[in-house]
């Protein structure tokens, strides 16, 4: 009687079984291992990349404020160097001014100095060689005075002359009120230059 050991045959099976199915646990946990280190690489790069670009974000603004900032100075400085070129333009033009006097534009001015108190002009020509001066005052010493003012700038030679004085009734008051009617000769010096029109602006040089 032949007999078969059908239990070996199906310890054999489950064997084999058992170990299939370890091999394939292992094929898959190694791809889990695998899709797992995957996506943690790439959830790291992820957030280097996030967090780089945060830093990136956070410069690039505190450069625009600075940015902003410096043109509010730039602002500031251009304006500043365009007033400073204006005024500098205008002193300039000043200083060309006074270089460029001319004779009549000097002896007005000196003329306009010269008037004492309770003194005023009525006219006055400039001829080539003299200039004739019209005027009425109250008092003798402020034409005397006058006078002596004109004479003393370098556009003006001496003698200067009274050609005419005379009393007359003050126009437009009440009789009694008079007034001295009067005209001035001054000759007229070589033209000077601006210093010595001025001998304060001389001086202070």
């Amino acid at each position: 009687m032949i007999r078969i050991n059908l239990l070996g045959v199906e310890r054999q099976k489950a064997r084999t079984s058992e170990s299939w199915l370890d091999g394939a646990q292992r094929t898959t946990a190694a791809c889990c291992l695998i899709f797992g280190l995957t996506v943690l690489g790439i959830c790291g790069w992820y957030w280097s990349l996030a967090r780089e670009s945060a830093r990136l974000e956070a410069e690039i603004a505190a450069a625009q404020q600075e940015v902003a900032a410096l043109q509010v100075v730039l602002a500031e400085i251009r304006r500043g160097e365009e007033r400073r070129a204006q005024l500098e333009q205008r002193v300039t033009i000043i200083e060309e001014l006074r270089r460029g006097q001319s004779v009549p534009v000097q002896l007005l001015d000196h003329v306009s100095r010269s008037l004492p108190d309770m003194l005023w002009l009525t006219s006055l020509d400039q001829k080539p060689d003299a200039v004739n001066i019209e005027g009425r005052t109250t008092t003798l010493i402020s034409l005397a005075d006058f006078v002596a003012n004109l004479g003393g700038n370098p556009l003006v030679a001496k003698p200067i002359d009274i050609v005419n004085s005379q009393v007359e009734a003050a126009p437009g008051t009440g009789p009694g009120i008079d007034v001295i009617k009067f005209s001035v000769k001054a000759p007229l010096a070589q033209a000077p230059t601006a210093d010595a029109a001025d001998p304060q602006a001389a001086a202070a040089r």
